[in-house]
């Protein structure tokens, strides 16, 4: 790997690391209006939901910015997986910003709550709140599967990082997405400890992976490995 390509990959690391920096404290910080009913009448501070919404953005910046960092380099194993990332990556940030979207609503009927019900506004509080649980549970929680499950294959198979790390993701991504169908299904709720569980590996495999490419960049593949891969796409 070229000079070039490694400062691609520590690129990528660095941004898979911005997406942790950015993604943990936002449920915390939003707190404010998913807990409490009278949020939009006025009660609470909206900084910390300002201050969420603006790490989301950050967020989603950061997320499409490390498939697009990675995949000239993931295209010459496999363009399949490589557009498959892509388009996940891409795919949750929009998603992301939906959710932000409907969080800022919030904030904005909270400023003009002079203009509306009382009964009105927090019916409106509750359907956008709804909305922003669906895109995280679209975008920051199924999207990742697809995305552990198109890059984690393509790192096994070339070698380009320890084995265990994509490992991680390929054991994760079923998990993940079994306790994503069970959350729609009504199973348990999304912020729930078991699905906090469920997440766990793939949250793993996407914290050490931008670790490993932040300190060495990817590994060299044999020329032959490359070019099965491919061939195989």
């Amino acid at each position: 790997m070229d000079v070039g390509d490694r400062t691609r990959a520590r690129t990528a690391g660095a941004l898979y690391l911005l997406t942790f920096i950015t993604s943990v404290p936002t449920l915390a910080l939003y707190a404010a209006v998913r807990d409490h009913a009278d949020f939009v009448l006025g009660a609470g501070s909206p900084t910390g939901v300002v201050t969420a919404a603006l790490l989301e953005v950050a967020l989603a910046v950061t997320c499409a910015a490390t498939a697009v960092t990675l995949f000239p380099l993931l295209r010459r194993h496999s363009e399949t997986a490589a557009v498959g990332f892509l388009a996940a990556r891409v795919v949750e940030a929009a998603l992301i910003l939906v959710g932000v979207t409907s969080m800022l609503a919030v904030v904005s009927l909270r400023d003009g709550r002079a203009a509306y019900e009382v009964q009105s506004l927090r019916v409106a509080q509750r359907v956008l709140v709804e909305v922003y649980d669906g895109t995280f549970l679209l975008g920051q929680s199924l999207m990742p599967v697809i995305s552990a499950c198109c890059l984690g294959t393509v790192l096994l198979r070339n070698g380009l990082v320890p084995r265990w790390i994509p490992l991680l993701g390929l054991a994760g991504a079923p998990l993940l997405l079994a306790s994503d169908v069970a959350i729609a299904c009504g199973a348990y709720e999304q912020g729930s400890p078991v699905a906090g569980v469920a997440a766990l590996p793939v949250a793993g495999w996407e914290l050490a992976l931008g670790v490993t490419l932040l300190l060495k960049g990817f590994g060299s593949a044999p020329r032959g490995r490359v070019l099965s891969a491919a061939a195989a796409a």
